[in-house]
């Protein structure tokens, strides 16, 4: 198999595995002590939608988000949020813990890991 591009995960990995990957990935953000709180307690449901959207659009699949939202302007909606050094490494760490438990096939997970170190690498708004 050649190596497949991280617009081509969507067809690869079909919604139904977004969504259970989000949903592991947002059980474990709803009881730490450093993401947790830049959530609003009662939109975590409207976060685990927006994050599964985003990554359809983004892998190659339906474009809801674009159609929902616009451009998706991450650093823009991110930046209210204090994202630092140890708040990304966080997000990495409890995303790898989910595409574990969902058990991504091993080169979607090894594309996925890729992309999310740079994207959440790029949200980083603050020093330490």
């Amino acid at each position: 198999m050649s190596q497949m591009s991280t617009e081509e995960l969507y067809e690869h990995l079909g919604e139904d595995q977004l969504r259970r990957l989000i949903a592991a990935f947002y059980s474990r953000v709803k009881s730490d002590d450093i993401l947790k709180p830049m959530y609003p307690a009662d939109d975590f449901s409207g976060a685990e939608y927006r994050l599964k959207e985003f990554l359809v659009y983004r892998l190659g699949g339906p474009q809801r988000y674009l159609e929902e939202r616009g451009h998706p302007a991450l650093r823009m909606r991110h930046a209210p949020f204090a994202i630092d050094q140890s708040a990304r490494d966080r997000w990495i760490e409890l995303m790898n813990q989910a595409m574990l438990e969902v058990d991504l096939p091993t080169e979607a997970a090894e594309i996925l890991k890729s992309f999310f170190d740079q994207m959440a690498t790029f949200l980083i708004n603050r020093a330490g």
